[in-house]
């Protein structure tokens, strides 16, 4: 039998709030050409790369003349991670495929990317939305982590769609899960096939968003759930009167969670991987700037406090960040030697024979479990998988024998008592906020839009999020504008940029302005949990970020 919390039952019944022009009839929806795009990065390399699909223009939407719609199919994949909104998406989509006519039919792959490859596949009706609405999670139709990137994948794929008979196809993923979406748009253009592909923004670590996207979905709902429990962990702190707690949070390209939470409940201390790398401040510096603030609280008689870091801090520190990178680039040329050394201690020894000096004496310098975690498995991008180091670890260890040097000069007399945390996948598939809610069933809508149009190449977007939900802009924006080249496996590809925090930013200057009355005072904020129900400014709050960079209170 199948069992939902009280909690549930009444999200069920939420309506989410869309924009007036989304609210009405999708039959009367235009779309207006604007501006051509061009990219970001790397102009003539897309180009070439993308002869099809690069150059196209922002769209608008406008209401026009009452269209007939004869019935279509549509397909839809959640790719990667998941995050607060994915279930709105695409029940956003269905709801605006049968408003335009109840024939229409939605095709959900299973497992991620791998399912359209497999043609591992299953229809979502409306017995089966109704179970996801307003719900966290990807298990709808779940996710996963596949690439897709050679011939015989990109072929499966344009087979399994066609025989399926799909219009189009919707892409919901981050930046790297959304690159894919421009390779299978540009791949089926060229082979001449009318299957469309759109993508829709995800992730919960904010790094997809530039000029034209504002927001990822999952991001508001992540920073409140991550906030809820450093506020508690603070009102603990201040309770007992003892522990530093040291809490790493997901991001590990950016360190927009981290500045959010930071915001939200105005922790001690929260280290920006961006500062640190724009300051080239090396590690033992970092640990300087976080026992400074131990020491300067120790002599006010607080031996407590609350550090937040980001996933990705340690890719941040110049230093480590190259050896990181060298790392990446050595180990796909050497991946198969590597992989034939089954012994821990004989693949230490070689990964060092593949370093320059300065890297190979800073690895040295490193704790043995950190090493490991540094060249264990890659994930599918080949890279380091920031989310296993230990960095909260690493940095408290470091930081207590900073404490004791300075204790053994008379500088320090305090005690510092550590205890680790890592929030990640607490937040990844917590029930949606109101905000999420509305917005992911807003892009799963423009999606439809842009799919009834016969567009490809495209991503969903909404503007102005910092207005109530009706005055949200939809828009579809071309994939490729976003793009660049990047170095991956140690090869030039196509990639959507990711967007880091911005040091002269609206959020970091306002941290920057505070930051040091936070970290000796206890100027602790509670944010509690998530708030479905209640006056606007409470239920459908937006973060502090997004305010803040939209100049609005």
């Amino acid at each position: 039998m199948y069992h939902i919390s009280p909690l549930q039952v009444e999200r069920l019944k939420y309506s989410p709030k869309l924009p007036v022009i989304l609210a009405n009839s999708l039959k009367t929806i235009e779309l207006v050409e604007n501006e051509r795009t061009t990219a970001i990065g790397d102009v003539e390399a897309l180009r070439a790369l993308f002869p099809n699909t690069f150059g196209q223009p922002n769209l608008s939407f406008k209401a026009g003349m009452t269209n007939k719609n004869e019935a279509y199919r549509v397909g839809v994949v959640l790719s990667g991670g998941p995050a607060s909104g994915g279930h709105n998406v695409i029940l956003g989509l269905f709801d605006a495929l049968k408003s335009l006519n109840p024939d229409n039919k939605l095709l959900g792959f299973k497992k991620g990317p791998g399912g359209i490859v497999d043609n591992d596949v299953m229809e979502i009706t409306a017995e089966i939305a109704d179970r996801f609405r307003n719900t966290g999670g990807f298990d709808i139709i779940m996710s996963g982590r596949t690439k897709i990137e050679s011939d015989e994948q990109f072929i499966a794929c344009l087979k399994n769609c066609e025989a399926l008979g799909l219009k189009a196809l919707l892409v919901i993923g981050g930046d790297d899960s959304n690159t894919n979406a421009a390779l299978l748009a540009e791949y089926f253009r060229a082979k001449g096939s009318s299957v469309n592909v759109i993508g829709a923004p995800k992730t919960i670590d904010g790094d997809l968003k530039n000029e034209q996207i504002e927001a990822s979905f999952g991001f508001d709902t992540a920073c409140k759930t991550y906030a809820e429990l450093v506020g508690n962990i603070a009102r603990d702190a201040i309770s007992s009167v003892k522990y530093w707690h040291f809490i790493k949070l997901m991001g590990r390209s950016a360190s927009h969670i981290a500045l959010e939470v930071g915001l939200q409940t105005q922790a001690n201390l929260t280290l920006i991987g961006e500062e640190v790398k724009a300051k080239s401040q090396t590690l033992q510096q970092v640990v300087q700037q976080v026992a400074e603030v131990v020491a300067q609280r120790s002599k006010q008689g607080k031996q407590y406090g609350v550090i937040l870091i980001p996933e990705g801090l340690i890719e941040f520190i110049p230093e480590v960040g190259r050896l990181i990178s060298n790392l990446n680039d050595s180990m796909a040329h050497h991946e198969a030697e590597f992989n034939a050394l089954g012994d821990n201690e004989v693949q230490l020894a070689y990964v060092i024979t593949l370093l320059d000096q300065a890297d190979a004496d800073l690895f040295k310098s490193l704790p043995l479990n950190i090493q490991m975690q540094l060249i264990a498995e890659r994930d599918p991008h080949g890279n380091v998988q920031v989310s296993l180091i230990e960095t909260e670890r690493l940095l408290s260890e470091m930081v207590l024998n900073h404490l004791a040097a300075m204790k053994a000069k008379g500088q320090y007399s305090g005690k510092c008592t550590v205890v680790h945390h890592f929030f990640g996948y607490e937040g990844r598939c917590a029930a949606p906020s109101n905000f999420d809610a509305d917005y992911a069933y807003g892009l799963g809508t423009v999606a439809c839009c842009l799919i009834n149009q016969g567009k490809t190449g495209y991503i969903a977007c909404l503007k102005e999020l910092h207005l109530a939900a009706e005055s949200w802009v939809p828009m579809g924006i071309p994939l490729t504008s976003m793009m660049n080249m990047e170095k991956r496996h140690g090869k030039d590809k196509p990639v959507i940029r990711k967007a880091l925090v911005e040091l002269d930013g609206a959020p970091f200057k306002t941290y920057t302005k505070y930051r040091t009355t936070w970290a000796i005072e206890d100027a602790y904020i509670f944010p509690g949990p998530i708030q479905y129900f209640g006056p606007s400014s409470v239920a459908d709050a937006k973060t502090i970020s997004l305010n803040l960079e939209k100049n609005a209170k």
